[in-house]
C-alpha cells in the first residue's frame, strides 16, 4: 500500500521508489495518471488497472498470484490508497488469506490539511466525500454536526459553498472552518474563518482544485444549552416540526438561530 504525492511529486518518499521498483507489478487506479509518475522517477514496473469498476473482477485474479508468490503495489490516483479510494476489498482478501499488506506511509490530502488548518488535531473524525442528497446526506451532515471534535470533510469544488451554506443553516454558523485547496500544487491555498463567512465568499468565488474542509467541533454544552436541549426532545417528541422547535428555543431560552436550529435538528 504505497501513497503517492498529492500535487507535489517530490514527495514520494525514498522507500516508496524503492518498492515501485521492485515489485511484480504496480496496481494503479488510473495508469495513465500513474505513469507520468513512475516516468518520473525512472520506475519501469508494469501498471495493472485497479479501480472501483473492476475491483471485484480482478481481487480473486490478483490474490491467486499473491499466493504464488508474486508482490504488488497498490497505489491511487494520488495519496493514501483505501482513503476515499479503492483497495479495501483487496486488502480484506489479503489479510483472509494470511498475505501480509504492508503500508508505506507518505502523501494524504486529509493530514496535510489537518495539521495546516490550525484546529484541534488530537482527535478528529474523517467523512472523505459526503453524500450528494436524500437521507444519507441529511445523517450524514447530523453526524458531522454533533461532533465535539474536529471533522475532515473531502468535497468537489462546485459543491463547496453549498455544503459550508447547509452547516451554517443548521446551525454551525460560528463555528470555525478551513477550506484547503490544491495542496503541495502551485496555488495551493488555506482559507480561514467561521463556516458563514467562507459560506458566502466562496459562493461568491467558487474554488478549484482538490478541497479538505476541516471544521471545529460543537465544544462543549452550557447549563443553558443542554435545559434547551432538553425541552427540544419534549417538543419533537410532542410531534412538533424542527421548525416550531428552533423558534421555540428562540423565544423561551434566547438561544442564537443557529444554536436552536441545531438543537431543533439533534438526532434522539
Amino acid at each position: 500500500m504505497v501513497s503517492t504525492p498529492i500535487g507535489n511529486l517530490g514527495d514520494l518518499s525514498a522507500r516508496a521508489v524503492e518498492v515501485l521498483r521492485t515489485v511484480y507489478a504496480v496496481l494503479a487506479e488510473d495508469t495513465r495518471h500513474s505513469r507520468h509518475l513512475l516516468e518520473h522517477y525512472e520506475i519501469a514496473t508494469s501498471l495493472t488497472p485497479y479501480h472501483e469498476h473492476n475491483e471485484a473482477r480482478e481481487t480473486p485474479r490478483i490474490l491467486e498470484r499473491l499466493k504464488a508468490g508474486e508482490s504488488f503495489a497498490l497505489i491511487s490516483d494520488a495519496g493514501t490508497p483505501l482513503l476515499s479510494d479503492p483497495g479495501a476489498r483487496l486488502v480484506r482478501a489479503a489479510i483472509d488469506a494470511d498475505i501480509a499488506v504492508v503500508p508505506v506511509p507518505g502523501a494524504s490530502a486529509l493530514l496535510a490539511a489537518l495539521v495546516a488548518s490550525g484546529l484541534d488535531a488530537d482527535r478528529f473524525t474523517f467523512f472523505g466525500f459526503l453524500p450528494r442528497k436524500g437521507r444519507e446526506r441529511t445523517e450524514a451532515f447530523d453526524a458531522v454536526l454533533e461532533l465535539a471534535h474536529t471533522a475532515v470533510v473531502y468535497e468537489a469544488p462546485g459543491r463547496v459553498a453549498d455544503t459550508l451554506a447547509e452547516l451554517e443553516r443548521r446551525g454551525a454558523g460560528d463555528r470555525e472552518v478551513v477550506v484547503a485547496r490544491e495542496l503541495t500544487k502551485q496555488f495551493e491555498e488555506t482559507r480561514r474563518g467561521t463556516v458563514g463567512e467562507l459560506a458566502r465568499y466562496y459562493a461568491d468565488a467558487p474554488p478549484r482544485g482538490e478541497v479538505v474542509i476541516v471544521l471545529a467541533g460543537r465544544g462543549p454544552s452550557s447549563p443553558d444549552e443542554e435545559a434547551a436541549r432538553e425541552r427540544a426532545r419534549v417538543l419533537r417528541q410532542g410531534g412538533a416540526s424542527a421548525r416550531d422547535v428552533a423558534r421555540a428555543l428562540v423565544e423561551e431560552h434566547g438561544l442564537a438561530r443557529n444554536a436552536a436550529y441545531r438543537l431543533a435538528h439533534e438526532p434522539e
